[in-house]
């Protein structure tokens, strides 16, 4: 059973913040946690969630922090913001091995060259695919671009939908018709399902996985490919955005932070 939300007082009394500008996050489970899944954060982008999932991750206890695929938007460092700039510096200080906290990161698509640089500043190893076991169950951790054929196939087609994409963005400061693009879009390709269908087969095959884990298509999920479990992460660019916990019984859930 879920625990109830922590009150405001309660948060309060037992977190304290450093930065005044973070502010209590309230969630819907205990705070002990072994393992936490967030993709698609897309640090640069003018819809990125960075400051808040920061203040979702200072709230949790967690032994492992999955980063499944497309933390940044691409290779332009000058776009990251300064909440950007706070969340790798939380992300460094928590992958400090006397934290104790095992910090991952699954490359995705928009991640190609960034991954290369960072993973030497902020100590962290990078994956094209993560294996692990627990609680009786292999596990596999994937962004799943590689089971999206259409930004393969139709490379000068995505990369103008990505210019047009992040226009949209710029003229539309509320991000409504930017997400609203990008949902649809996903939708209408019907990419979520295949992804999902494809890399439960891939896991299963190759890695002999009971349950596989990928962002990618920005929508979460959590269904059965035959005997493989399935759960997508969503992202961190719309509001609410999503994350995958697994508490320390293996439990596993997505859940929202608005």
């Amino acid at each position: 059973m879920p625990l109830d939300p922590l009150s405001p007082t309660e948060s309060e009394e037992q977190h304290s913040f450093s930065d005044e500008e973070l502010q209590p996050v309230y969630f819907d489970h205990t705070a002990d946690l072994d393992t936490i899944i967030v993709s698609d954060i897309h640090l640069g982008s003018d819809v990125s969630r960075s400051k808040r999932l920061v203040e979702l991750l200072r709230l949790l206890s967690f032994k492992r922090l999955i980063l499944n695929g497309d933390v940044f938007d691409d290779l332009n460092f000058k776009r990251l913001t300064r909440d950007d700039w706070k969340f790798l510096s939380f992300i460094r200080k928590t992958s400090n091995p006397k934290k104790g906290i095992e910090v991952v990161w699954v490359v995705g698509n928009h991640d190609g060259g960034v991954a290369e640089i960072l993973t030497h500043l902020l100590g962290i190893p990078v994956h094209e695919e993560y294996v692990w076991e627990q609680h009786g169950l292999r596990y596999l951790a994937i962004h799943g671009h590689q089971f999206d054929k259409w930004i393969t196939e139709h490379e000068v087609i995505t990369a103008i939908a990505s210019w047009i994409y992040l226009g949209i963005q710029k003229v539309d400061p509320k991000h409504r018709a930017s997400r609203w693009v990008k949902r649809t879009s996903k939708k209408w390709l019907r990419l979520s399902d295949k992804v999902g269908h494809d890399a439960a087969l891939f896991g299963k095959k190759k890695h002999q996985a009971n349950v596989v884990f990928c962002g990618h298509t920005h929508r979460s999920i959590d269904i059965m490919v035959g005997d493989v479990r399935y759960l997508n992460s969503g992202c961190w660019t719309d509001n609410p955005s999503q994350y995958i916990a697994i508490d320390l019984q293996g439990n596993i859930h997505v859940h929202e932070c608005h």
